[in-house]
């Protein structure tokens, strides 16, 4: 009898520096999700935005996948199906997690180290920065299914690269090599394989050292700003200088202007 490895070994988690590392490693799976996983990574999301220790996200991987998408061999489903399984199954599953990133109350990266398909995709396109390596590819793998996108695809790809390049991807599911996904928009810097790691903590501990708070408000303002109108987006704004300008970090940015020296930020 076959024993699954514990979930915190297939998702390690360390924080170093302010910084909170999520890596995905089932290398032989090519770090396809598996329910434990996902769960997992949308706890240690949700507890990175509660963690005053923690003002920076990384969500990386091991081996020559960033993650194949959705591991559904350990699924429930032999059994019929009945109306209202799959979308539930949806909402409570690839939405979720898609939604702990793009809600989380820190900044998070996505180094994508390898192959990211399907709802691997999109994990890391709904990461606020995302930096590849040479060797990344990203794969609108579900036409090749027979399948509708999921985990939010359909609404991330128009965002970040307009409807007719979204359904391009979509409607081909060709691979995206690096450099490409750096040219439409998908990604924010290519490099070497074997730099990743160094810069993506090199840009993680950089926002660590900032002033949390309002790099937060600063992601939840461009995350909801396209789905409303110009008067709401601004009165949300001016909400967020409210509660910004209450927070010790913007004092110590206007002193330290004022006094002019460097701004030490600790993410009050």
């Amino acid at each position: 009898m076959t024993t699954n490895p514990p979930v915190d070994t297939l998702v390690p988690h360390a924080t170093d520096n302010g910084v909170s590392w999520i890596t995905l490693n089932r290398p032989t799976a090519m770090n396809a999700i598996t329910h434990d996983q996902r769960e997992r990574i949308i706890s240690l999301l949700t507890t990175a935005s509660a963690d005053p220790a923690v003002r920076a996200v990384v969500i990386t991987a091991t081996g020559k996948g960033f993650c194949a998408g959705a591991d559904l061999r350990g699924s429930a489903g032999s059994g019929e199906r009945v109306a209202g399984d799959v979308a539930r199954t949806i909402r409570l599953g690839a939405q979720r997690l898609i939604s702990a990133v793009l809600d989380c109350e820190k900044p998070v990266i996505a180094a994508v180290n390898g192959t990211a398909a399907g709802i691997g995709a999109h994990l890391a396109f709904a990461c606020d920065l995302v930096l590849a390596a040479e060797s990344a590819k990203f794969i609108e793998v579900f036409v090749r299914r027979g399948l509708v996108p999921d985990g939010g695809g359909a609404y991330l790809l128009p965002r970040l690269i307009g409807p007719q390049r979204a359904k391009e991807l979509m409607f081909f599911g060709d691979s995206v090599p690096a450099a490409e996904a750096e040219r439409l928009g998908l990604v924010n810097r290519v490099v070497p394989d074997a730099e990743l790691t160094d810069t993506a903590r090199a840009w993680a501990e950089r926002l660590a050292s900032g002033p949390t708070r309002s790099i937060t408000l600063a992601k939840q303002l461009v995350n909801a700003s396209l789905d409303v109108d110009r008067a709401t987006a601004f009165a949300a704004e001016a909400t967020a200088q409210e509660i910004n300008m209450t927070t010790a970090d913007a004092n110590e940015g206007v002193a330290s202007f004022v006094e002019r020296r460097t701004p030490k930020y600790r993410g009050l």
